[in-house]
C-alpha cells in the first residue's frame, strides 16, 4: 500500500468534528478504496480546550491555522473556518502556493476570490476541491465539473439553503408566521442567532455564483446577482399559493439567454407536484438543464455536520485516489485564464408571469383600475380574483386581491405595482413574486 495522505484540518466546529470523526472511524475502510491511508496529523482551531467529542492527541496541535498551512508536515489543507477574509484566505492561499492541496467547505470564500484561488492551484498543480460548499451531500459540484463534460447547460435553479426552505416548509404545514417559524428555527439550530446570511438570500447567492461558474464558463460574479429574501413572506401568500396549487421556495436561478447570463434569488412559487415542489425542511435540491441529457435533478441533505463532512471526505478520497504526474483538472472547470467575464442579461420576459397579491379598499372602481394599470403596462392575465376565504373581515372595508400574469416583465409589474399604489387605493405595501413551471413535474 502506498505512503499515507497526510491531512490538516482547520476548524474544528460541527463539521470538522464530524470529519474527524469520520477519517478516523473509518480509517481501514478508507484506505482500502483510496489504496492508501488518510492521516489526520494536524489541526487548528480557537479553543484547545474544548470538548469536541473526539480524541485529538495524536494531532499536531496549531493555535494558527496560516501556520498550519505554511509549515505543517500535510499533503492536503483542510479549510472549514468560513468566512471570505483571513484566516481563511491566507491558509488556503499559503497551502496552495507551497503545493498543498486545499479542500475547502467555505462559498464565501469562493464567491469572492474563488477565481484567484483556482489559478494559484493551477499554477502550482494541485487541486482545489469544494464539493462541500454547495448543498451539502449533494455532489453536485462533481456532477458539473465531471459528469457533464460536453452538455451546453442552458439552466440550472434550485433550493440551496435549508434554514429559508424549513421556515417556508413549516409556515405551509403549521399555518405560522415567518416570525414563529424563524423563532422555531432557531432553537432546533437550523437558523444562526443572526439569521440574515440565510433568510435574505446572501447565502443561496454565493452557491449560485459559483454554480454559475462552473456552468457557463464565466468568471464568478456573486455581487450581481439579484437578490430578494423570504422575510417579506406572509401566511396570506402561502395561502394563496396553495389555493392556485403552489408552494414558495426561496431559489437561485442561472440561465443563459442571448444578452448574457442571469442571476436571481428570490422567494419563487412552483407547482405543488413538481420535483422541487416537493422538496422540504432542510433538504436542498439543484436542477440542471442542458442539451445532452436534458434535466438532471439532485437531492438531499444540504447542511449539516455529517452531510457536509460526507462531500469533504468524498473530495479527500479523490485527492488519495489521484497519482503524482498525472495532470488535475481545473477547479472552475475551465482553466481560470479562460472564464470570460460574466455579462448580466438584459431584462426579459418572465416565462412563468408574477403572483401579485395586493389589498385594497373596497370601493366601486377599484377592480377597474387595476385592470387599467396592468393593460397599460401590457401585462396580460391569468387570473384576477378575490379569495373568499382570506378575505379580511366583513366592514373592514377592505379586500385582498390575488392576480396571476402571463409572461412579463418585471419592470412592467413594478410599474403596474407603483401606478396601483400611486392612486391611493392599496393598503400596506402590494406582494408581488415570480411564478416558475419547472419542466420536471
Amino acid at each position: 500500500m502506498s505512503e499515507p495522505l497526510k491531512i490538516g484540518i482547520a476548524g474544528l466546529g460541527t463539521v470538522g468534528a464530524a470529519l474527524v470523526h469520520v477519517l478516523v472511524s473509518r480509517y481501514a475502510l478508507l484506505a482500502e478504496a483510496c489504496g492508501r491511508p488518510i492521516e489526520i496529523v494536524a489541526v487548528s482551531a480557537r479553543d484547545r480546550e474544548r470538548n469536541r467529542g473526539i480524541d485529538l492527541r495524536a494531532m499536531t496541535w496549531f493555535d494558527d491555522p496560516i501556520e498550519l498551512a505554511k509549515t505543517g508536515d500535510i499533503d492536503v489543507f483542510v479549510e472549514l473556518i468560513g468566512g471570505a477574509a483571513d484566516p481563511a484566505l491566507s491558509a488556503v492561499e499559503a497551502a496552495l502556493s507551497r503545493g498543498i492541496h486545499v479542500v475547502t467547505a467555505n462559498k464565501a470564500l469562493l464567491a469572492k476570490h474563488g477565481v484567484r484561488l483556482a489559478a494559484l492551484a493551477e499554477e502550482k498543480g494541485v487541486l482545489l476541491n469544494f464539493e462541500a460548499a454547495v448543498a451539502g451531500g449533494i455532489p453536485v459540484i462533481k456532477a458539473m465539473r465531471e459528469s457533464l463534460t460536453g452538455n451546453r447547460v442552458s439552466r440550472l435553479y434550485g433550493i440551496m439553503n435549508g434554514t429559508a426552505n424549513y421556515i417556508l416548509t413549516t409556515m405551509e404545514r403549521e399555518g405560522l408566521s415567518f416570525e414563529a417559524c424563524l423563532k422555531e428555527a432557531q432553537r432546533l439550530g437550523y437558523a444562526e442567532a443572526d439569521p440574515t446570511f440565510d433568510i435574505e438570500g446572501n447565502d443561496t447567492a454565493h452557491k449560485l455564483a459559483i454554480l454559475t461558474s462552473l456552468a457557463f464558463g464565466t468568471e464568478i460574479a456573486a455581487d450581481d446577482i439579484y437578490l430578494e429574501g423570504i422575510s417579506n413572506i406572509s401566511i396570506d401568500d402561502i395561502r394563496a399559493a396553495d389555493d392556485l396549487g403552489y408552494r414558495i421556495k426561496l431559489l437561485g436561478v442561472a440561465q443563459r439567454t442571448d444578452s448574457g447570463i442571469e442571476q436571481r434569488v428570490h422567494p419563487t412559487m412552483v407547482p405543488k407536484d413538481s420535483v422541487i415542489g416537493r422538496v422540504d425542511g432542510v433538504t436542498n435540491a439543484v436542477a440542471i438543464e442542458s442539451d445532452v441529457l436534458g434535466e438532471l435533478i439532485m437531492s438531499g441533505p444540504g447542511a449539516g455536520g455529517d452531510a457536509t463532512a460526507s462531500a469533504v471526505m468524498g473530495d479527500i478520497a479523490d485527492i488519495a485516489k489521484s497519482r503524482p504526474g498525472i495532470q488535475h483538472g481545473p477547479a472552475l472547470g475551465k482553466p481560470a485564464a479562460k472564464l470570460v467575464p460574466y455579462k448580466r442579461a438584459k431584462m426579459r420576459s418572465h416565462e412563468g408571469g408574477y403572483f401579485i397579491r395586493v389589498t385594497v379598499q373596497d370601493k366601486a372602481g377599484v377592480f377597474a383600475s387595476i385592470a387599467t394599470h396592468m393593460a397599460e403596462n401590457t401585462i396580460s392575465l391569468e387570473s384576477i380574483v378575490q379569495r373568499a376565504k382570506h378575505a379580511s373581515p366583513a366592514g373592514t372595508g377592505r379586500q385582498t386581491v390575488v392576480l396571476v400574469t402571463h409572461a412579463t416583465t418585471e419592470a412592467s409589474v413594478r410599474a403596474a405595482v407603483q401606478a396601483m399604489v400611486a392612486d391611493g387605493y392599496t393598503i400596506g405595501a402590494p406582494q408581488v413574486i415570480r411564478i416558475e413551471r419547472p419542466k420536471a413535474a
